[in-house]
């Protein structure tokens, strides 16, 4: 039987801040001691201030992302009002008991357990008596910002994907089902997937963004409007990536995302000639700006999360 160090956080975008956890896990981990997450299935704030933000990344695309940074188990807790009733004493304990736990790392502001009245040092007291690995890793810096993911929010909906980039460490990854739209891009010879945004993630600023598309384990590069097609008259947010070089049916797959840069802002446009001119440009500017690149999301291999 495996025993477990983990790490404990919601991992919202797991950005440079939550990989500097994941990486002390990694480091602790030593013989028949593997890496995992323990993490939630809705944001604490949901029910401890009752206001829920907009997410960075569905709880697929989380899970993803802490599989492709080495962790071999993602735990998924509800937290519900139990949980929240729950000491922190008896929270770790359980973690124990129930998933193998073996030791823990977490963020210096971590709060857990009954009124948030487990603290870092308390993790400390708690591993130190039961002679279990631990470690605290500080907040992190980038450029004179504390890396949050309610900063990385920001940065999106401003349309700053490039500080939004370096702040989470690896692309904006979104992902989700292409579905059938009005086939507008096909008359035009841009052959655009449709593809709704969750509502329950943040919506970037409206406009076009470069980056990758992932399809079958294959890559391509992508330019992609986010909006509401304002020539067209469109109605609802739509993501719309127009995936260069790929030749094929995508209705109904199942398609990833990876933005890096903004382009420019959604705009309308006097003709649809004008709006395939300019987003032939784009794509010239997505070719050139994707040539070299290739998502650290893509590299390594998944592990089986479980519930």
């Amino acid at each position: 039987m495996n025993h477990y160090i983990y790490a404990l956080g919601f991992f919202d975008g797991v950005h440079i801040g939550h990989q500097a956890l994941l990486k002390a896990v990694r480091d602790l981990c030593s013989g028949d001691t593997r890496p995992g997450v323990i993490t939630f299935a809705a944001h604490p704030d949901t029910l401890v201030t009752g206001q829920t933000p907009k997410l960075i990344n569905t709880p697929q695309d989380r899970v993803k992302l802490l599989k492709r940074y080495g962790m071999e188990r993602v735990v998924t807790l509800p937290f519900d009002k139990k949980m929240c009733a729950t000491s922190w004493q008896d929270f770790l304990a359980g973690l124990q008991s129930s998933y193998a736990a073996v030791g823990f790392v977490c963020g210096e502001d971590f709060r857990f357990g009954y009124r948030g009245q487990g603290t870092a040092d308390s993790l400390g007291d708690y591993c130190k008596a039961r002679h279990l690995p631990w470690a605290v890793v500080p907040e992190q810096i980038k450029e004179g910002i504390r890396v949050s993911s309610t900063a990385i929010r920001q940065e999106l909906e401003e349309g700053h994907m490039e500080k939004a980039v370096s702040l989470l460490g690896h692309p904006y990854l979104l992902t989700g089902q292409v579905v059938h739209g009005k086939q507008l891009g096909r008359t035009l010879g841009i052959p655009t997937a449709n593809i709704l945004l969750p509502p329950e993630l943040v919506t970037p600023r409206f406009g076009v963004y470069a980056g990758l598309a992932e399809v079958e384990g294959k890559t391509y590069s992508a330019v992609t409007n986010i909006g509401v097609r304002p020539t067209v008259h469109g109605t609802g947010i739509t993501v719309e990536p127009w995936i260069l070089d790929y030749t094929g049916d995508l209705y109904d797959r199942t398609i990833s995302l990876h933005l890096t840069h903004f382009l420019r802002p959604e705009r309308k446009f006097d003709s649809l000639e004008a709006l395939k001119a300019e987003i032939e440009r784009n794509a010239e500017q997505t070719r050139a700006l994707t040539a070299t690149e290739k998502s650290p999301l893509l590299l390594g291999e998944g592990v089986r999360a479980e519930p």
